[in-house]
């Protein structure tokens, strides 16, 4: 169910370490979500999206994926660089906003940023704090792919769908692995119903928790789905031993969960406070 990603910059990543500027300390004024980690756990790396309106994600942390091919997946939007697509918000949120909009011969229009040549990591916490947008055939995503992808390929370089979530479905969210012998439709994972509200109604920690041999998938600090090599289908290999990059993005469409219909309201956004990396203290 999950998707299939041919990324265009593949021959171009490297492996690059943490930049500095990226550990200042954590903001204050952030809310307290349930899911904060436990002080094992050290920060490394960190964006919490504070500076004016208007501004683009820093360009030292992330980079923009540019393209309209349906990303191997059907999907119907234009990824751009455009602030009008990806920027930050003025009140410490990154906000992707997909648009319904004529631009280079497709009918919307987001954006999809990684930091890929900026900041890799080898096992660890990652979460990220977001509001989810909501609509049928809205594709939003918080996940990482393996920095090796462009010398062994997806899926042999290993995919960790930290969430993936249907607009249509407010109140689900999936983890998954996707590697070689069980990718695509036939990855490894879960979803996770939250009762007493929808994920678009507030922000919410999206986690994993990535050690050799084991992840688990974690929402506002709950635990919803752990799996091993042990899980994996007969045959098939554990490639989660590399470090991996994170990806945001919001798709319009794809075959995950349809396209939009009329009911379907744009903008739709996709805010998100903070994004952070921890390892495990010493």
């Amino acid at each position: 169910m999950t998707r299939l990603r041919l990324l265009p910059w593949l021959a171009a990543l490297s492996t690059l370490a943490c930049d500095p500027a990226a550990n200042r300390s954590i903001k204050p004024d952030v809310p307290n979500t349930p899911g904060q980690p436990s002080p094992e756990w050290q920060l490394v790396w960190q964006d919490e999206f504070d500076g004016p309106a208007g501004t683009p994600p820093a360009p030292e942390r992330w980079v923009h994926d540019v393209g309209g091919h349906g990303w191997g997946n059907e999907q119907l939007e234009f990824d751009t660089d455009r602030p009008e697509n990806a920027s930050l918000d003025g009140t410490g949120n990154l906000v992707i906003t997909a648009r319904k909009e004529n631009y280079s011969g497709r009918n919307y229009t987001s954006a999809r940023i990684n930091t890929s040549g900026r900041f890799e990591q080898t096992y660890g916490r990652f979460e990220a704090r977001i509001q989810q947008p909501v609509g049928r055939g809205i594709w939003p995503a918080f996940w990482m792919l393996g920095a090796n992808v462009g010398e062994v390929g997806w899926p042999e370089c290993g995919e960790i769908d930290i969430m993936e979530y249907r607009g249509q479905l407010p109140a689900i969210t999936r983890g998954s692995l996707h590697g070689p012998g069980y990718s695509g439709g036939n990855n490894l994972g879960s979803e996770f119903v939250v009762s007493g509200g929808k994920l678009n109604e507030d922000f919410h920690v999206y986690a994993v928790e990535w050690e050799p041999n084991r992840i688990r998938w974690l929402l506002d600090g709950k635990v919803f789905f752990e799996t091993t090599p042990a899980r994996l289908p007969a045959g098939a290999r554990w490639v989660f031993d590399k470090p991996h990059f994170i990806i945001l993005n919001v798709a319009v469409g794809g075959n995950y969960l349809g396209p939009p219909d009329s009911t379907t309201v744009f903008p739709q956004q996709m805010k998100v406070d903070y994004v952070r990396v921890y390892t495990r203290a010493p």
